[in-house]
């Protein structure tokens, strides 16, 4: 029996000039390239500026077609370069990570009542970060620079 192959996965940052603010760009990832997608982040500014978080999941090459869908709308793309650490020994177990933490990639475990952390589903945002009273959590920057 062959191994399912693992769906690519992406979070990447988007702007949307104001004249695409309403446009269902987003969408037609699913329609036309079978990518899935979850909005981690979403805002449109007063002057109808779009900036959203995007998670991105499926064929590579799809990814790819997908990507260049958006940059022919005049859609910017930057992927999040950077991915959240915890040091495990640091963690003293207070969840405070875990009310701010709005993909749920840190929850607390009932049965053992310590803190989980998921990287997979992690957004990067950074909240825990700001919050964590004793440093337990970090921003870790892809190839130690920021894009």
């Amino acid at each position: 029996m062959s191994q399912p192959v693992k769906a690519f996965r992406k979070i990447v940052y988007l702007s949307f000039p104001p004249d695409m603010s309403g446009q269902p760009v987003v969408c037609n990832l699913t329609r036309k390239f079978d990518l899935c997608f979850n909005i981690l982040k979403a805002q449109i500014t007063p002057r109808q500026e779009g900036f959203m978080t995007l998670e991105i999941t499926g064929p590579k090459e799809n990814y790819q077609q997908g990507v260049d869908y958006l940059k022919s709308q005049g859609v910017s793309i930057t992927p999040v370069a950077q991915k959240i650490a915890r040091d495990e020994e640091s963690c003293m177990q207070c969840g405070l990570c875990t009310a701010l933490c709005t993909t749920r990639s840190l929850s607390i475990d009932l049965a053992t009542r310590r803190v989980q952390f998921d990287p997979e589903t992690c957004s990067g945002c950074g909240m825990c970060v700001r919050i964590c009273p004793v440093h337990a959590m970090d921003v870790d920057l892809e190839n130690g620079t920021m894009s």
